[in-house]
């Protein structure tokens, strides 16, 4: 595959796996939402909880959002180490959510797309990605989803009621995503890679 190929393929799993869902049956989309009480006996729910969405503005605010991280995407090209922080940035995003005991379950793909964002201001900061002026597109998307997340203070009031979309907003989730998208952005960005092979 190509450069970009593997990071765009997993957009495409997001996007259309949660308009399939979007139109399943109820009962079958509740077994895969993540609950704090009970995730362990059902570990799948740390990877399918970010393709239920409770209503449509919830959808709708989220398929955009991913829209905007394909068509960036499609410019800086990102290498296969910047996928794999993704991926691996996906389960353990939700699984800090047990850190917030009244968080009783959650949804969406909001805090993953903030882990997705933040992965690759990290490739772009250090350089990693072959784009003019990287390491300062870099700066100004850490910077931008950063002060996001620290105006939310996901720490302090981990979900909130956003009536724009008439549902809860677990804003921990967004911090839980940039946390866990720094982390595993920096360490796969640092990577040293043999010469020859190409990202």
């Amino acid at each position: 595959m190509k450069r970009s190929s593997w990071w765009l393929l997993l957009c495409g799993v997001h996007g259309v796996v949660s308009m399939i869902l979007w139109w399943g049956q109820e009962s079958a989309v509740q077994t895969l939402i993540w609950r704090a009480d009970d995730w362990t006996g059902r570990v799948w729910t740390l990877w399918t909880s970010a393709w239920v969405h409770v209503n449509t503005p919830h959808l709708i605010g989220n398929q955009l959002a991913l829209g905007a991280l394909v068509a960036f995407a499609w410019v800086v090209r990102p290498p296969w180490p910047a996928t794999l922080a993704w991926l691996l940035a996906w389960p353990l995003t939700q699984l800090s959510l047990i850190l917030w005991p009244h968080i009783g379950y959650a949804v969406g793909l909001s805090g993953l797309l903030h882990a997705g964002a933040m992965v690759l201001a990290c490739h772009l900061v250090l350089g990693r990605l072959p784009v003019p002026k990287a390491r300062r597109w870099g700066a100004l998307l850490a910077l931008g989803v950063g002060t996001k997340v620290v105006l939310e203070r996901g720490w302090a009031q981990p979900v909130v009621w956003d009536a724009g979309i008439d549902t809860s907003v677990v804003q921990a989730a967004h911090l839980a995503g940039v946390l866990w998208g720094v982390g595993l952005g920096l360490l796969t960005a640092a990577w040293p890679r043999p010469s020859g092979v190409r990202a």
